[in-house]
């Protein structure tokens, strides 16, 4: 059965001690309420209000005399009805986006950097995936001879993505005669699928076709390969949270989680459906009464990427009581950098892309 809608009081009390409980971790009074905020109600008005919340499941009381916590409940509640939409102040923006401009060249360094951001402006423990292709795509292929008959094929599949086999070849072949073999299939081949390189076997010379037989095998290899692990940053800090500082089992639950990795990505499959796009976020507070071992916690996810050419995932873990609109502004906005970075590897086919995306807008 749906919780009734509050009022507008009710709202406005249960956000203050959500935002209360956030800061300091401890119970909100309701004396404490009026004296901070000047509130123009009395103190029993504000106790009553606050005995309704915890009626409704919103908030709890850890001792008689103590003042009220928000529950899991109450902080779903406030994520999708009270919180209010934030931005990253410039100058965080500013300094994020300096940081990733400087890696914008290495590959390798952005997923260390992203989980790094994440952690730090959110202070939390980041998790992250490298971008993966959805479907392998042909970038650029070389031929080296080494010695005698033996050929190294370098595939370079767009991403990022390196292969490289030894070939044996029937007849010695000089490395003007293999530049030129290697020129042809790269001017046929440049931005298609294993599927579409495959259609071009038949029309090919024999050892041309041998050469892309090999390429399509090896860019079937690469879309079948499992997830790629995640990355994580931040996990000393937040054990030093009141929530896991002062509970072993929940200490331990976390390390697990982030060590193992397994369950997370058993939760990231569950939680970020293919029918979540790239820049859909979605909060998951306390394990929602699936995952034990993240009753503790709260986690905030988004994919991030090129829709149907390559996409990753990254996200925050962190108490329940984290500060879910800075955080969630923080992954957007470092999902928007990685986006662009994420576009600019696929630039030879901007076009292509931009034409992909202005459908599903359509649509």
């Amino acid at each position: 059965m749906e919780s009734p809608v509050l009022t507008p009081r009710q709202g406005m009390l249960l956000r203050l001690i959500i935002q209360e409980n956030v800061r300091d971790a401890t119970p909100v009074a309701s004396r404490m309420l009026v004296d901070r905020y000047n509130l123009d109600i009395s103190t029993a008005t504000v106790r009553n209000e606050m005995a309704y919340l915890e009626e409704l499941g919103y908030l709890m009381q850890p001792h008689t005399s103590a003042g009220r916590v928000p529950t899991e409940k109450g902080f779903r509640y406030f994520v999708e009805r009270l919180m209010e939409e934030q931005a990253l102040p410039p100058v965080e923006q500013r300094m994020i986006a300096h940081q990733f401009h400087q890696a914008r060249d290495r590959i390798g360094q952005w997923i260390p950097l992203a989980a790094s951001v994440l952690a730090r402006t959110t202070r939390g423990a980041a998790v992250v995936t490298a971008p993966r292709a959805v479907h392998a795509v042909y970038k650029h292929l070389e031929l080296i001879v080494t010695h005698g008959r033996a050929v190294l094929m370098i595939l370079v599949l767009q991403g990022g993505t390196i292969k490289q086999r030894m070939l044996a070849l029937s007849t010695p072949l000089n490395q003007g005669e293999l530049s030129e073999i290697a020129d042809r299939l790269n001017q046929l081949c440049s931005g298609l699928t294993a599927g579409e390189v495959m259609a071009h076997l038949a029309t090919l010379p024999p050892l041309e076709s041998d050469i892309a037989q090999l390429v399509v095998t090896l860019m079937g290899q690469t879309a079948e390969q499992p997830a790629d692990e995640l990355y994580h940053r931040g996990l000393p800090e937040l054990l030093q949270e009141p929530e896991f500082a002062e509970s072993e089992d929940s200490s331990a639950d976390l390390v697990r989680v982030l060590e193992e990795q397994s369950l997370l990505q058993t939760v990231i499959a569950d939680v970020l459906s293919p029918t979540v796009g790239i820049g859909g976020v979605r909060v998951l507070i306390g394990g929602e009464g699936r995952w034990e071992e993240l009753r503790a916690c709260s986690m905030i996810l988004t994919r991030y990427g090129v829709a149907n050419y390559a996409t990753g995932t990254l996200g925050v873990l962190g108490p329940i009581r984290m500060p879910y609109g800075r955080a969630i502004a923080v992954i957007r906005f470092v999902a928007n950098v990685l986006n662009e970075m994420v576009y600019e590897m696929y630039e030879p086919f901007s076009q292509e892309l931009l034409e992909d995306q202005n459908d599903q807008e359509a649509i």
